[in-house]
């Protein structure tokens, strides 16, 4: 006894699998790239002064750039911490200086 397909061809079963890899790439992967293509740019152009925020949740202020080991330091109420500069996640310093809306 032989099975023979008829009417349906590899190409249309494979059609449900490739359009979900498509908006998987559209909804998940390509703005997770964005993202990190951000926040890479963001962190080479943090200049001393810039109020963060760091990945861990500290508000700072930035007080020394070091090139060579690719560290900050920032001030914050207990002190000087020192940080990689891939720990720093969020730019405060427009948000401070914005005018406040009047309600």
């Amino acid at each position: 006894m032989m099975f023979l397909q008829t009417g349906t061809s590899g190409l249309g079963s494979m059609l449900p699998f490739l359009a979900m890899i498509v908006v998987i790439y559209f909804f998940m992967i390509r703005p997770q790239m964005n993202k990190q293509k951000k926040e890479k740019k963001f962190q080479a152009e943090i200049k001393k002064g810039t109020r963060v925020i760091t990945s861990s949740g500290i508000h700072g202020k930035i007080v020394e750039l070091n090139d060579s080991d690719n560290t900050i330091t920032i001030e914050t109420g207990a002190g000087k911490i020192k940080f990689e500069r891939a720990a720093i996640s969020m730019d405060l310093t427009n948000k401070l200086n914005a005018p406040v809306a009047k309600k």
